[in-house]
C-alpha cells in the first residue's frame, strides 16, 4: 500500500505571495514587500542564487503588518516592536483593542480580527455603537467632523462620535469642536508638504515610503501636540 504523500512547509515566491494577498489588499506590490522586508518586518529565506522564499509565516505576517497599517494607522516602527516582542515570547504592549497574540506566531485570525474592524456603518449601527444621539449625530455632519459615503460611516467616524458622546459630558458641543477640524486640515497639509517629494515619484516604492513617512509625522505631531497641551494643563495645579 503506498504511504501517503508528506509535504514540508509550503514555499512561494513574490508573484504567489502577492497572489494571496490581492483580495484583501489590491493595492500591493513587489516593491512593497520588498520595502517592509527591508525595514525588518519579514525575512524571507534566500535561495544560493539570491532568490527569495517566502513561508506561509511570512504570508500571516504581511497580512497582520498590512492590516495594522491600513484600519490602525500605526507607524511600522511601532508594529515591530510589536513582531520582534511577539517573536520573544511575550505580549506586547498597548496593542490596539481586541486584537489578541499568542507567543511567536502571528495567526491568520489575529489578522482577520483586525480586517474585521475595516467596515461600514449605517447611521442606526453608528448611532448604537458610539452612543450618539441622532441630533449629535446631525450636528456632527452639519460642522463636518464626520461624513458618509452612501450613507456608510468608517472607524473614524464611530472615533469621533464616542470622543463627542464624551465631550458632551463636559459641556462641549460639535459647534465648539470646529477648530479640532481646522487643525486636523492644516495637519494634512504640513504632512503632504513633507512628503512631497516622495509623493512625486510614482513608483510602488516610493508610494510606500511616502505612506510610511506620513504615518510617522502624523505620529509626531499628535505626541507634540498632546505634550503642549498637557504642560498648560500642568500649570493648573501648580
Amino acid at each position: 500500500m503506498a504511504q501517503p504523500e508528506r509535504r514540508g512547509p509550503q514555499v512561494l515566491n513574490i508573484g504567489e505571495v502577492l497572489a494571496q494577498l490581492s483580495d484583501d489588499f489590491p493595492g500591493m506590490t513587489a516593491s512593497k514587500i520588498r520595502f517592509l522586508e527591508e525595514k525588518g518586518l519579514i525575512n524571507p529565506k534566500r535561495t544560493p542564487a539570491g532568490y527569495r522564499q517566502y513561508a506561509d509565516s511570512d504570508v500571516e505576517r504581511l497580512r497582520f503588518v498590512l492590516a495594522l497599517q491600513r484600519d490602525q494607522y500605526l507607524p511600522l516602527k511601532v508594529i515591530k516592536d510589536y513582531l520582534d516582542a511577539i517573536d520573544r515570547g511575550e505580549r506586547p504592549d498597548n496593542l490596539p483593542p481586541g486584537v489578541t497574540v499568542s507567543p511567536r506566531v502571528v495567526t491568520a485570525e489575529m489578522a482577520a480580527d483586525i480586517q474585521g474592524r475595516a467596515r461600514t456603518l449605517t447611521e442606526e449601527q453608528l448611532r448604537t455603537e458610539s452612543g450618539a444621539s441622532a441630533g449629535l449625530l446631525e450636528s456632527l455632519l452639519s460642522f463636518g467632523l464626520i461624513s458618509h459615503e452612501d450613507g456608510k460611516f468608517d472607524e473614524h467616524a464611530l472615533q469621533v462620535a464616542r470622543a463627542c458622546v464624551q465631550l458632551e459630558v463636559h459641556g462641549l458641543e460639535p459647534r465648539h469642536l470646529r477648530p479640532f477640524q481646522a487643525a486636523a486640515d492644516r495637519e494634512f497639509g504640513l504632512v503632504e508638504r513633507a512628503v512631497a517629494p516622495l509623493t512625486s515619484r510614482r513608483d510602488a516604492a516610493s508610494q510606500a515610503r511616502a505612506a510610511e513617512a506620513a504615518r510617522e509625522i502624523s505620529d509626531l505631531c499628535m505626541t507634540l501636540h498632546r505634550a503642549l497641551v498637557h504642560h498648560r494643563i500642568s500649570r493648573m495645579d501648580s
